[in-house]
């Protein structure tokens, strides 16, 4: 939690930029990133020039700080740091300094240089870790973009993403991926997940969720891997790309793989083969199949975005399991037309890039859950003959106010060794859990609620397989596939709950009456008693 002295701060770097003319929230996001970068320049490359550390030009003035800051340092960052393999320098390849104000420079800098005061003030008096208050000061600043996003893009709340991740529950054997990554918040989340894990001292935090900080339990080799060579993450802008890896940098992870690519593309197919050192010619269903490096990942935690239906011949091959077959010619395709849902094709995807055994957990909108159309009932019935669908949490409408109010579900499912599809339906129950409650007003100002319902969701997760509960009119209960497939593969929590009426007794009408007539001579009676004076 930070103090309050740094959340001011951060609130008047804000005001500050605002004040100076970047009023859209993401592109002062991603110029204070730049900012901070270069600040931390000197501790990711200590071996860098004198001219290029923020303590040798910070108190140049006017024009030349600008001009240094600007055409040198930033510069060098964009051109000569990224062929050293710096991951937020490589992003930076379209990246463009646009604070040409020398006074503005020069005050967003000396906040910085307070905020960083107070970091360490902090860490002298509370005994905090610096990535855990620089992380929250980046949290603190991410908060300031919250407005409606575009094409489905919005921020999952934090708790949501915590609870998420330990409902998964990850570990250091495998890497973790999100496939529309964003401002990497499902990446941090997955991160913290893991150094709470492997911590001895764990304390609740405000939604009762335990963490630890110091990861005690982690070799040295572990905790380099897990700064270097478990976080992976895609995104078609490249400005969330950037805001991403600054993202996980500022929570310590040191070598975040944050890619811009669709990775519903055949694009991504690509970037498998050159990770693989694998030769394709011409990427093509042919080629693909001859190469068999599907399963990438071992973890999967993601919501990705509700974009609408996509149309494109730029959809991977991979996904002509719900996707409309590729056809001749242009003429041919228009003729035949066919869209599907991106979250079915994002749903797919996943099973694709889970390495055999690997475990997702994502958020779909409801719709996915329960609609009729072949695409969506081909998406559920992949998940339960390829994967095991292991439990469907429905969240309560709200939860992601105030970008939208389409009401969501989170699925959680293993790969069970896909090649190409399988006929092997799963042999064990789906677990179905109704959440009344994620902790907070399910309005617009989404404020906190005392109670913490979330520990209760978990709990009941971890418990599922020994409790085997059947009664329907709890809030989670067991499924049988066969009763799902006979239902077309329909997963909605509200098919299958049992609702309970309870009758109300109500006064009778008479007796209300009376009581209204009492209370008007009552109130008659007061009124003359003060006519008397």
């Amino acid at each position: 939690m930070l103090s309050k002295e740094i959340q001011n701060k951060v609130q008047n770097l804000w005001d500050r930029l605002w004040a100076g003319g970047l009023s859209n929230p993401i592109t002062a996001i991603e110029q204070i990133s730049y900012l901070l970068f270069m600040k931390r320049l000197e501790v990711f490359k200590p071996e860098v020039e004198e001219k290029y550390k923020w303590s040798h030009y910070k108190n140049f003035e006017d024009n030349k700080l600008t001009n240094h800051a600007k055409n040198i340092v930033f510069q060098f960052i964009k051109n000569e740091l990224s062929n050293d393999g710096e991951p937020f320098a490589q992003a930076m390849s379209d990246a463009v300094f646009q604070i040409d104000n020398p006074s503005l420079l020069k005050d967003s800098m000396n906040f910085i240089d307070s905020i960083y005061q107070n970091i360490d003030e902090e860490i002298q008096h509370n005994n905090q870790y610096f990535h855990d208050i620089q992380g929250d000061v980046y949290e603190h600043l991410l908060k300031h973009t919250a407005e409606a996003g575009k094409n489905g893009q919005f921020r999952t709340s934090r708790h949501i993403i915590h609870t998420m991740a330990e409902l998964l529950d990850p570990g250091i054997d495998g890497r973790v991926c999100d496939l529309a990554s964003g401002t990497g918040g499902f990446l941090v989340g997955a991160y913290q997940y893991l150094i709470s894990k492997y911590s001895d001292n764990r304390e609740p935090d405000d939604d009762g969720l335990l963490k630890g900080t110091d990861g005690n339990k982690l070799t040295d080799e572990q905790k380099k891997t897990l700064a270097e060579d478990i976080f992976y993450g895609f995104d078609i802008d490249p400005t969330m790309v950037r805001i991403g890896v600054m993202n996980l940098m500022m929570h310590g992870i040191s070598k975040p793989h944050i890619t811009r690519l669709d990775s519903l593309s055949v694009n991504y197919e690509a970037w498998e083969a050159e990770r693989l050192s694998i030769k394709i010619d011409v990427i093509n269903k042919d080629s693909l199949q001859n190469n068999e490096f599907q399963g990438q990942f071992k973890y999967i935690l993601a919501n990705p975005p509700f974009t609408g239906k996509i149309d494109s011949p730029g959809v991977s091959e991979n996904l002509d399991r719900i996707y409309p077959p590729k056809f001749e010619d242009e003429a041919e395709r228009k003729r035949k037309k066919q869209t599907v849902q991106s979250e079915l094709l994002f749903l797919e995807r996943m099973v694709y890039m889970l390495e055999d055994g690997g475990t997702a957990a994502v958020i779909v909108p409801e719709g996915v859950l329960f609609n009729s159309g072949k695409a969506y009932k081909q998406v559920r019935e992949i998940l339960m003959t390829d994967c095991d669908l292991n439990g469907v949490i429905s969240l309560p409408s709200g939860v992601f106010q105030p970008y939208t109010g389409v009401k969501t579900s989170i699925l959680l499912f293993t790969k069970r060794g896909w090649k190409n599809g399988s006929d092997q339906s799963q042999d064990h129950d789906i677990w179905f859990y109704g959440m009344e409650s994620d902790g907070y007003t399910l309005d617009t100002n989404r404020k906190r609620l005392k109670e913490s319902p979330l520990p209760e969701v978990i709990n009941a997760w971890k418990n599922r397989v020994i409790e085997k509960q059947d009664d329907r009119k709890l809030t989670h209960f067991n499924i049988p596939f066969d009763e799902i497939k006979e239902n077309g593969f329909e997963l909605n929590f509200n098919l299958y709950k049992e609702f309970v009426y309870i009758p109300q007794s109500f006064e009778s009408s008479e007796s209300l009456l009376k009581k209204i007539t009492d209370l008007e001579i009552e109130i008659n009676q007061g009124l003359e008693g003060l006519g008397a004076y």
